[in-house]
């Protein structure tokens, strides 16, 4: 063969070869919101896309995101960042704020919500906005609105619909026995008129158990409900029906459930979908989004708790089909056909230079005014004590971010000098009975290191070490349920404290409740009156990738 042809050869291949990379179909991956973002709900506004989570009795509340992409996501703020809003300081752990639904229509937001426990009379509420990154109205609580998990429809005629679900009239028949509700809603004064009507009973869902989350929509002349089912774990479901009329009666879906997860067993990788709301694009596609688990370690023990999960979906004869061709929530899915979203990195250190804290940080319940300062030293998160503690009904001065990754590396540098009684340091927190805490404080006048695991509620010291110092740097790392603890004196030389500790008992399945693991400072004066405070120069968090053993 001549040169020239051999040449005139390589280059249709390699032609040929870049034209099937650029067409070679590009994925996303699942979930698209990663660690304790639950009970996803969306809406679109013209070419932008917004999504909300439930926050239970953490404050701010109720995480907001932007994207225009449906995988990319940016948080751009809080629904609840004002303390008076909706107050949580009455609420039990993984209480407070249920499933809120978020709806666009004629230039204004509106976001339902539930929040449980408290004063039964401030149950269910909803607040607005014209910029969903600006400033939320204050609630409009709604009288008469039993139950949970409110979602809003605007229909063609103008006329908006409240849906919920609650229990029946004359308690339950049956264990968790719920049916939905639909009211009219008035927009212009904020609250429900009209006649109240059962959507599904105990007829229509056949004795399924926490029948929840119901969202109405209209496609092609019909009213489409889909709701929660089989409870927010393992039997989790979502599950659809239709009426000509919004008031029904509504027919079942021959293939429902439409998605879930138990049928394919434990060791799926992915379990507890259900929790759907679905979002058409600009472009005539359909997407749900949903709640789901990934456990890791064992069966069912998902310390990451629930998480936001993205899908397709199409329509068959009438019904909306998920995840087409597959019938499950894949870990990877063929990317929207939507202009690429980009967002800012998560960036690994936190070094607490700006005016206020960022998103990511949350704290239990109202705060009070002296819980933290920005302003008393620049660049250091400084952390007033208080007599409350970690285990209390109550706001301690606690201040985390979830655990995303499985495996994972969090530290800090501490400026602390405790006094009788006072403690401070790093928590690995998943509720009041399920924690790890290793706090630096005062033992027989020495300076004490300590690390200390509380499961079901008893605490058990693992152990105690001196450690004479004015910084302190404490870490945390995790490789699966494998939890490693270390401290430090000095930059960048750490020294093991305690490795290997099983974390399996910050899952859901042992801890009970609904919330996530978070990696938090802390500090407490055990019941007594203090003036003192914890200093936190910087706070990291990154993934951690590990190779596998050969």
């Amino acid at each position: 063969m001549k040169k020239n042809s051999l040449s005139v050869l390589l280059f249709t291949f390699y032609i040929g070869l870049s034209c099937q990379c650029s067409y070679a179909q590009k994925y996303f991956n699942n979930p698209i919101l990663k660690g304790f973002y639950p009970d996803p709900s969306i809406c679109r506004a013209v070419n932008d896309y917004y999504l909300v989570c439930s926050s239970n009795e953490y404050y701010p509340g109720i995480p907001l995101f932007h994207s225009k992409d449906l995988v990319n996501w940016q948080q751009i703020g809080h629904v609840l960042d004002r303390p008076d809003q909706v107050r949580l300081d009455s609420v039990n752990a993984s209480g407070g704020i249920f499933a809120p639904t978020i709806r666009y229509h004629n230039g204004v937001f509106y976001v339902l919500c539930t929040r449980a426990g408290g004063d039964p009379k401030k149950r269910n509420f909803i607040v607005t906005a014209t910029d969903p990154a600006g400033q939320w109205s204050d609630p409009y609580w709604l009288e008469d609105a039993p139950g949970i998990d409110p979602s809003l429809f605007f229909d063609d005629d103008g006329k908006a619909w409240y849906t919920g679900n609650r229990t029946p009239e004359g308690g339950e028949r049956y264990f968790k026995q719920r049916e939905i509700w639909l009211q009219e809603f008035d927009i212009k004064n904020m609250k429900l008129k009209g006649l109240v009507t059962t959507l599904l009973d105990e007829g229509a869902v056949r004795q399924a158990r926490n029948i929840e989350a119901p969202h109405i929509y209209k496609v092609n002349g019909f009213y489409y409900l889909v709701i929660a089912e089989g409870g927010t774990d393992f039997n989790h479901a979502a599950t659809i029906f239709r009426s000509k009329n919004i008031s029904g009666p509504y027919e079942t879906g021959a293939r429902n459930p439409i998605i879930t997860s138990r049928h394919l067993g434990m060791d799926y990788p992915i379990q507890c979908i259900g929790h759907a709301d679905f979002v058409e694009t600009q472009n005539g596609q359909w997407y749900t989004v949903l709640l789901g688990t990934r456990p890791y370690g064992g069966k069912n023990l998902a310390n990451l708790a629930r998480e936001t999960f993205l899908a397709p979906m199409t329509w068959e004869e009438g019904w909306p089909v998920v995840a087409p061709r597959e019938g499950r929530v894949l870990q990877q899915f063929p990317l929207p056909n939507l202009p690429e979203f980009e967002v800012e990195e998560p960036k690994i250190r936190d070094d607490f230079d700006a005016e206020r804290l960022g998103f990511q940080w949350n704290v239990i319940r109202t705060p009070n005014k002296n819980l933290y300062s920005l302003n008393d030293k620049k660049g250091t998160l400084r952390l007033f004590l208080k007599p409350q503690t970690i285990s209390e009904k109550a706001n301690p001065a606690f201040i985390g971010r979830r655990q995303q990754h499985k495996d994972f590396n969090a530290a800090t540098l501490m400026t602390f000098s405790p006094k009788n009684k006072e403690t401070a340091g790093l928590l690995v927190y998943q509720n009041p009975e399920h924690h790890f805490k290793m706090e630096y404080l005062l033992k027989k006048g020495k300076k004490t290191l300590r690390l200390t695991k509380v499961k079901a509620g008893k605490s058990e010291i693992l152990i105690e070490k001196p450690v004479n110092a004015k910084q302190i740097y404490l870490k945390v790392c995790a490789k699966d349920q494998d939890y490693n603890f270390y401290y430090g004196t000095e930059k960048d030389q750490w020294l093991l404290l305690r490795d290997k500790i099983n974390g399996s008992m910050l899952n859901r399945s042992t801890a009970g409740g609904f919330t996530g693991v978070y990696l938090a400072m802390y500090g407490s004066s055990n019941g007594n009156k203090t003036a003192n405070h914890a200093d936190f120069a910087w706070f990291d968090y990154q993934e951690m990738t590990f190779e596998p053993s050969k």
